[in-house]
């Protein structure tokens, strides 16, 4: 097991991999004071520290633990960066519907840490067959599709999406091998598709199936949310983009979540072709989906 500062702190191996890698100051300060901030919240919460869920995230450290009372428990010390910012909330908002319990949260200058409920046994959504997975997936995801506070502070479906159109246009718009005509197409929608939802629900952004573990309380709870507040028919796409049949079938695994959803499928079709735009250059089997599916 990789260790940091001297041994202080074992790492999982993704938090190790990118210590190795990471360019940016702010998080490798963070990395470098991160023992000395496990153990503060550790005296704070009275907590038994195990050790942490391998291979782990690059951007969090996550471990179960124990309370004072015995209670089992998940501690999770996150990097406080835009992705992360709003989890205590959404997690609060959600209150165990659907989605794993928050007990406790400290929000620091570059620190987010959590008390969180324990799944167990915690396996994996993704050990199941796919077509299990959708049905998983689309019982969940209309369960976190509440209402946003009048107050929140939530970041919009809009803004995520014109901010990674114009990083795919500063950055990756090269690396693609998608014809310029249908990366303009895409990338179009993309910016326009948030504008003319009928519906601005609380979304999870981020689930799919490593992401929804087996849990006593329910039979599956979703853990790590990305929260925005926008259209719904988006929030499946990372659920289908990592399912294998997507390459094979496009339109009919969109039928299939459609369908499960009670969502417009021409719609939601047009949100996975702007996806697949937005994302071929990191995966570049999306950019045949794309083509496929281009106006």
């Amino acid at each position: 097991m990789c260790t940091s500062d001297a041994g202080r702190l074992p790492l999982p191996s993704n938090l190790a991999d990118r210590i190795e890698s990471d360019r940016n100051p702010a998080r490798s300060d963070w990395l470098r004071r991160l023992p000395g901030t496990v153990a503060d919240l550790a005296r704070q919460w009275e907590l038994t520290l195990g050790s942490p869920f391998q291979p782990g995230g690059a951007c969090a450290w996550v471990a179960p633990a124990r309370t004072a009372h015995g209670d089992k428990v998940v501690l999770k010390v996150g990097w406080l960066h835009q992705e992360a910012v709003a989890e205590p909330q959404v997690l609060r908002l959600w209150d165990g519907n659907g989605a794993v319990r928050l007990y406790a949260a400290d929000e620091r200058a570059d620190t987010v840490a959590m008390l969180l409920e324990l799944c167990d046994p915690g396996t994996q959504l993704a050990e199941l067959p796919e077509p299990e997975q959708d049905e998983v997936v689309c019982g969940l995801l209309p369960r976190l599709w509440q209402e946003p506070p009048a107050r929140h502070e939530f970041p919009s479906l809009q803004s995520m999406c014109s901010d990674w159109a114009a990083e795919f246009e500063a950055n990756a718009a090269a690396a693609s091998s998608i014809d310029p005509g249908i990366i303009r197409a895409g990338l179009e929608l993309f910016r326009l598709l948030p504008a003319s939802a009928d519906r601005q629900v609380v979304l999870a952004t981020d689930l799919h199936a490593q992401n929804i573990l087996a849990a006593r309380r329910e039979p599956w709870l979703a853990i790590d949310p990305k929260p925005h507040v926008g259209d719904p028919v988006y929030d499946p796409l990372q659920h289908m983009i990592n399912c294998d049949r997507l390459t094979a079938d496009p339109v009919g695994l969109a039928s299939r979540i459609a369908n499960l959803l009670e969502v417009d499928l021409h719609r939601l079709l047009q949100w996975l072709f702007a996806r697949c735009v937005q994302n071929s250059p990191e995966r570049p089997e999306l950019a045949d989906v794309a083509v496929r599916l281009a106006p």
